[in-house]
């Protein structure tokens, strides 16, 4: 293990059912401040993936590295625990609390993970300089998320991952819903950030026109063998 952000190795799992099928990836690496887009039409594993990456789900065999640690030999609170310290997620529906404030929203990873919060040396300050610095005006960090528009949410969802400075940034078709200038604009702003901090970025999108922008591309079809269940 070299200590990269992401390092999966012989990995193997497989859904039970009708509808399941089985996911093979022998090899996977993100290194540190790489940013990678991971493409992939509906059907061709990404969820699974994602899944086996963030700990939510244990592969049948083969490791899955974060920041050095296998967390495939660790308890599943201790994968909880160890997802909220190292990984930052941006989900394609934004998951954001809609009755909580755009800064009860950002800071909600820290009440999970301890050592993130200890390196952010005044939360709500943080908080604040991340939303300027992703274009949320200063008078909506008290905002309800409920009042605040589908971009604005996305931007949230994008400070919430990168506080307390995450090793790793997954984020799951976040641009899936935007047009190409709003596609521009929010991967400018991300950039910028994963960029300051020399964070790593893994994307999943079904979008080849975003390759231009990431170090590396990679097809889903050239890292993963995928066997579906008869039926």
């Amino acid at each position: 293990m070299t200590g990269a952000p992401l390092e999966i190795t012989d990995v193997a799992y497989r859904w039970s059912g009708r509808s399941g099928f089985s996911l093979t990836v022998p090899d996977l690496s993100v290194a540190k401040g790489e940013s990678v887009l991971l493409l992939g039409e509906s059907g061709s594993g990404k969820s699974t993936l994602l899944s086996l990456i963030c700990g939510t789900i244990v592969p049948d065999q083969g490791r899955v590295c974060i920041a050095g640690t296998d967390i495939t030999s660790l308890s599943g609170g201790a994968r909880d625990k160890f997802r909220a310290e190292q990984i930052g997620v941006i989900f394609q529906q934004f998951n954001l609390l809609p009755f909580g404030s755009l800064l009860d929203n950002i800071l909600l990873p820290l009440r999970f993970a301890p050592a993130r919060r200890k390196r952010v040396s005044d939360a709500t300050a943080e908080a604040t300089a991340l939303c300027a610095a992703l274009g949320l005006p200063a008078d909506a960090i008290y905002a309800k998320a409920t009042a605040l528009s589908v971009g604005q949410q996305q931007r949230v969802a994008v400070a919430r991952a990168l506080i307390g400075q995450p090793p790793l940034i997954i984020a799951d078709e976040p641009t899936s819903a935007l047009d190409a200038n709003s596609q521009s604009a929010f991967l400018d702003l991300l950039f910028a950030q994963t960029t300051k901090h020399n964070t790593s970025l893994l994307m999943v999108s079904h979008d080849p026109r975003l390759g231009e922008r990431f170090d590396r591309v990679i097809q889903m079809e050239d890292i993963a063998q995928i066997e579906r269940a008869s039926v």
